[in-house]
């Protein structure tokens, strides 16, 4: 029935869109296995894509040709630049999306790709032969064969519900859970966990008294994620700001003894940076209010999405305390909010490339590997995507750096550390963010991906060779271009920065912190003029660039120190067990992780410095 696929993708979330969709651009044959075709690339829980650090995720992912930006700028109804106030390191895009319009333009997608199959059934095993996933099996009897496999399960893996004292088995409100994959994975010597997520009350938008309520308007100054000409945004619609209250609060205090997470019902982890009302509550009892942020959830829709009133709280509690939120007092609900639980697998069982330790060809990416996110699960199905190509086809593995991206960060950080909370990326994670800022992912990226046989690339790295050229030659006209101080100490002197008593160059003066490029096209007509030939992107390029010049070059320096060590192969086969000038736990973590190389090695959880010195006396150096 069914020929040999080069990959099967379990599972059509963020994850396994990206998964599928890299794959057959690298020239795979691709099945991408859902438990329901309508649902592929649902927005499950907040319809925006990107946040601090998240949007950095996006624009990598779409600097190596992913679909979640492009996808993104098609379908997002309102646009923020985030952390403007502080340094380029932390500009972070958030789109509003139109979940509707998301999940059935990620559908077009994939349906256009003639790469892609689709089977709408659940998987409940994987067909292993000789240590190596060869194919899944269905929940009727089918086997579909494969050169390789990628989970990307979600929270479907034995998910169950939690609504107050009602707990129902399901993946997602109103989609049953997977059974099976679990069960095998243990038969096969994977260790599993339990997590736990949740998702606010939806609302009817035409019930909500929105004039008591403050107004969150998008940028005036649009951006996007994508590098590709994606179009511009138009007609933004706004998001509003409520707040909750100590009435609100002992409303909610009152269901407490119902609520699953504080009677031990729940055993899974939840996140720690996302918690639920309840749990904000009781862990900051010292705060009157709390901020929700009321989003739409689509253009053609009156469905509300009440950002921050997360809860598992019985649906009538949920609901009282809700009409006690001002422009809330009317309220009707569509549905309540609801925690659920799912399995997980700790990514230590993982190497760099995404794929087990214990079955070869069988990758993992997204939620089963601990995170939470649509931007985490993303990026890790695009690299699960990537290498599960270039294991069949016998080529090396692609793996991003530290310094390279924050999806290097993030897999670095699962396979080596762990987690036993649902993992989320924060810009503090990456030691070196100053180099890896959203401006500049297309020109730290695109040209691996190519290099790596991502198709239709060209055009993209003929656009960051233009970037870059126009980029330097800015650089080269700021370092040249004398101000006078008659130009300019009335600007600088509002600006609260110190006047010039002879002429300067202008990169000297843009180096301040105070002033910006913008400030100096009214003073300097020909400045002006000179800049018309040069879009928003490469002027920003270069003043960043510029402005953090000094910074950058320390930062690579740090770098450069660091791929010393990450130059230093080890033996996958070295029994650390002999070694007795280790400590226990560093014996007991390498031979777990079996790290590729010493920098690996000086990242993982437990293994100390005096241990990297023992390993490097031993390796001679």
């Amino acid at each position: 029935m069914f020929p040999e696929y080069d990959v099967i993708v379990v599972g059509a979330g963020h994850a396994g869109c990206e998964a599928a969709a890299m794959a057959a651009k690298m020239g795979s044959k691709v099945m991408l296995a859902t438990m329901n075709m309508q649902t592929i690339a649902q927005m499950s829980c907040n319809p925006a894509m990107g946040g601090v650090a998240k949007g950095q995720i996006v624009r990598e992912i779409d600097a190596l040709g992913g679909y979640s930006g492009i996808v993104t700028d098609h379908t997002m109804i309102q646009f923020r630049m985030l952390n403007r106030s502080k340094g380029a390191a932390m500009w972070s895009p958030r789109a509003q999306s139109d979940r509707m319009q998301f999940a059935r333009l990620w559908r077009n997608k994939l349906e256009a790709m003639p790469n892609v199959d689709f089977w709408q059934e659940m998987v409940t095993g994987i067909v292993v032969k000789d240590g190596r996933a060869v194919g899944v099996h269905t929940g009727l009897g089918i086997t579909i064969p494969s050169k390789s496999v990628v989970l990307t399960n979600g929270t479907f893996l034995n998910g169950l519900i939690h609504i107050g004292e009602k707990q129902l088995g399901g993946g997602r409100a109103g989609e049953r859970a997977s059974k099976g994959i679990t069960a095998q994975l243990h038969d096969l010597g994977f260790k599993s966990g339990r997590m736990k997520t949740g998702t606010p009350p939806r609302i009817d938008g035409r019930s909500l008294d929105w004039s008591k309520m403050d107004l969150q308007p998008g940028d005036e100054d649009l951006g996007k994620f994508s590098f590709t000409d994606t179009p511009p945004l138009k007609d933004q619609l706004p998001c509003h700001i409520a707040y909750t209250s100590p009435e609100v609060h002992e409303t909610l205090k009152k269901g407490f003894d119902r609520s699953p997470m504080f009677n031990g019902r729940i055993r899974g982890q939840g996140p720690r940076y996302c918690p639920s009302i309840e749990d904000k509550i009781d862990r900051f009892s010292d705060r009157d209010r709390h901020q929700l942020f009321v989003e739409p959830e689509g253009r053609d829709t009156c469905e509300i999405y009440v950002n921050g009133f997360s809860s598992s709280l019985p649906e009538e509690v949920q609901y009282e305390a809700l009409r006690k939120v001002q422009g809330f007092e009317n309220m009707k609900m569509f549905r309540p909010g609801y925690a659920i639980e799912y399995d997980y697998f700790p990514p230590t069982q993982l190497s760099a490339n995404m794929e087990t330790k214990l079955v070869d060809n069988l990758f993992f990416a997204g939620q089963i590997n601990g995170t939470t996110g649509y931007e985490e699960a993303a990026c890790q199905g695009l690299m699960a995507g990537i290498n599960a190509h270039l294991k069949i086809n016998e080529k090396d593995p692609f793996v991003l750096t530290r310094s390279e991206a924050y999806i290097g960060v993030l897999i670095d950080d699962l396979i080596n550390k762990g987690t036993d909370e649902p993992y989320r990326m924060f810009t503090s994670r990456a030691e070196y963010r100053i180099l890896l800022r959203q401006d500049n992912a297309d020109i730290r990226l695109t040209h691996l991906a190519k290099k790596i046989g991502v198709q239709d690339m060209d055009q993209r790295l003929a656009n960051v060779e233009v970037k870059v050229e126009k980029t330097n030659e800015l650089l080269k006209h700021f370092k040249n271009t004398s101000v006078e101080p008659a130009t300019v100490n009335t600007m600088l002197q509002e600006k609260g920065t110190s006047q010039i008593n002879q002429k300067v160059k202008l990169n000297a003066l843009l180096l301040r912190p105070q002033v910006a490029l913008d400030d100096f096209r009214p003073l300097i007509p020909e400045l002006d003029q000179y800049l018309d030939d040069y879009n928003t992107e490469q002027i920003e390029q270069a003043t960043i660039t510029l402005k953090y010049e000094g910074y950058i070059r320390k930062e690579q320096d740090m770098v450069d120190k660091m791929n010393r060590l990450e130059n230093i192969k080890l033996k996958p086969e070295t029994d650390y067990s002999t070694f007795d000038s280790l400590s226990a736990e560093a014996r007991e973590k390498l031979n777990s992780i079996k790290p590729r190389t010493l920098g690996q090695a000086s990242r993982i959880s437990g293994v100390s410095p005096s241990d990297i010195s023992v390993l490097m006396v031993h390796m001679g150096r």
